[in-house]
């Protein structure tokens, strides 16, 4: 039992144990970090500022508009990135414009 709760330990403080999921557009950037894989405080301070100065995210995929922020660690943590309550899907192109 010892050594499952030191292992948890270690985990948690190595960051591999994540609070996800987390609303990006509601979230303190504390959250932000403490929920999403490769994105600490800094980053977090930075998606909380570019959505002060720009409005809500409409997708996931915007947060690649945050410096610092691209597409790999958004696919890392797309299915923990909420916009209002419901994960986020991938945006696909229409093949079908005219």
């Amino acid at each position: 039992m010892k050594v499952i709760v030191l292992a948890l330990f270690l985990l948690a403080c190595a960051g591999g144990v994540q609070a996800a999921p987390v609303n990006i557009n509601k979230a303190e950037a504390q959250e932000i970090a403490d929920s999403l894989a490769g994105i600490g405080l800094k980053k977090a301070e930075a998606v909380v500022a570019y959505r002060a100065k720009n409005g809500a995210f409409k997708s996931a995929d915007d947060l690649a508009n945050v410096p610092g922020i691209g597409e790999k660690t958004i696919e890392k943590n797309r299915k923990d990135i909420l916009l209002d309550g419901a994960p986020t899907a991938p945006v696909v192109a229409d093949s079908k414009k005219k």
